[in-house]
C-alpha cells in the first residue's frame, strides 16, 4: 500500500512539474529559472532534479509537443491558401507571431536552445517550408533567389526584435516583417551582393547560438 501511495505521489509531482514547466517556459523562455518551476509546482528543487535530472530533460518533456503542434498548424494554414504568395506570407507572419507570443517557441524557432527532439521537429518543418517557398517561386511571385536558409535570417531577426521590443513596442516586429515581405516579392527583386548561407553554415551558426550567442 505504501509503495502504491508513493508511486501515486511521484506521478502527481511529475504532472505538476510538467504543467509548471510548460507555463513558466511559455512566459519566460527555455532559460527560465528551474527554481521558479519547482516553486510553481509546489515541490522542492531536489524533487525536480530527481524526476528529470537536468534542464534538457525537462525541456524535452514539455517543449517538443508544443513546438510540433504550433509549427504544424501554421504550415497547414499556409498550404491551404489558394494564392501561393499569400501562403508564403502567412507562413512567415504566422511563425513570427509564434515567436512574439511565446518566448519558449521563440527559443525553439531561433534555435537558441536545441535538444535532439527539438532539432528533429525543426528538421521536420523543412519539407513543408520548401514546398511553401517553391510554390510561390513557381508562380513568379517570390523572388527566385530566396532560399530556405534565407528564411532563418527572418526568424533570427524577429527573435532579437521581439526580445528587445516586447515591453516598449510589442507590435514593432510586424512593421519590420512587413517591410521584409514587400522586399521579397519577385517584382521588387534586384541582384544581391552575397550568396545565401549553405546548410552547413546554418548549422554552424545554430551551434554558436546554442552556446549562448547574441540571440
Amino acid at each position: 500500500m505504501a509503495k502504491a501511495t508513493l508511486r501515486a505521489d511521484a506521478r502527481r509531482n511529475l504532472d505538476k512539474l510538467r504543467d509548471a514547466a510548460l507555463g513558466v517556459f511559455r512566459e519566460k523562455g527555455l532559460h527560465a529559472p528551474l527554481d521558479e518551476i519547482a516553486r510553481r509546482a509546489g515541490v522542492s528543487s531536489g524533487t525536480l532534479y530527481n524526476r528529470f535530472g537536468s534542464r534538457e530533460a525537462l525541456i524535452d518533456a514539455v517543449a517538443p509537443e508544443l513546438a510540433a503542434d504550433s509549427l504544424r498548424a501554421v504550415a497547414r494554414r499556409a498550404i491551404a491558401e489558394r494564392d501561393p504568395w499569400e501562403g508564403f506570407a502567412s507562413y512567415v507572419m504566422g511563425v513570427c507571431e509564434l515567436q512574439a507570443s511565446c518566448p519558449a517557441l521563440n527559443d525553439v524557432i531561433s534555435r537558441r536552445y536545441a535538444s535532439e527532439q527539438l532539432t528533429a521537429i525543426c528538421r521536420a518543418t523543412e519539407e513543408r517550408e520548401r514546398y511553401i517557398i517553391e510554390r510561390a517561386q513557381r508562380e513568379g511571385l517570390l523572388r527566385a533567389d530566396f532560399t530556405r536558409e534565407d528564411l532563418f535570417f527572418v526568424f533570427w531577426s524577429t527573435a532579437t526584435l521581439v526580445r528587445h521590443t516586447s515591453g516598449a513596442a510589442p507590435e514593432g516586429w510586424r512593421r519590420a516583417v512587413g517591410f521584409l515581405l514587400d522586399g521579397l516579392r519577385a517584382e521588387a527583386a534586384h541582384p544581391l551582393p552575397a550568396e545565401p548561407l549553405t546548410p552547413d553554415q546554418v548549422e554552424e551558426v545554430m551551434f554558436r547560438l546554442g552556446e549562448g550567442g547574441p540571440l
